[in-house]
C-alpha cells in the first residue's frame, strides 16, 4: 500500500447485524459511538439492520417471481399486434 493515502481514522471496525448477531471485522473510516471486545481486541462497532448473512437475496430464501407465466399471458395478449 501507498503510505499516506489513508485518512487517519482508518482502522479495523465491527459491523454487527442486528438480525443474526452476525459480525464482519473490516477497515473502515465510518464514525462509531460504541466497541465491543472481539477475541480480546476492542474495535469500534458499527451496528446494521441487514447485511449478507441474513438478507434473503443472498441466503437463498427469496420468493421467485413465475414470470415465465407472465410473459406467455402477455404475448397471448398482445403478441399479434407485433406481428402486422
Amino acid at each position: 500500500m501507498k503510505k499516506d493515502i489513508h485518512p487517519s481514522n482508518y482502522r479495523e471496525v465491527v459491523f454487527k447485524d442486528m438480525s443474526n448477531d452476525e459480525i464482519f471485522i473490516t477497515r473502515s473510516t465510518v464514525a462509531a459511538k460504541e466497541t465491543i471486545e472481539v477475541d480480546g481486541v476492542t474495535y469500534p462497532l458499527v451496528k446494521l439492520e441487514i447485511t449478507s448473512s441474513s438478507h434473503p437475496f443472498f441466503t437463498g430464501k427469496q420468493k421467485l417471481v413465475d414470470t415465465a407465466g407472465r410473459v406467455d399471458k402477455f404475448m397471448s395478449r398482445y403478441g399479434a399486434r407485433r406481428k402486422k
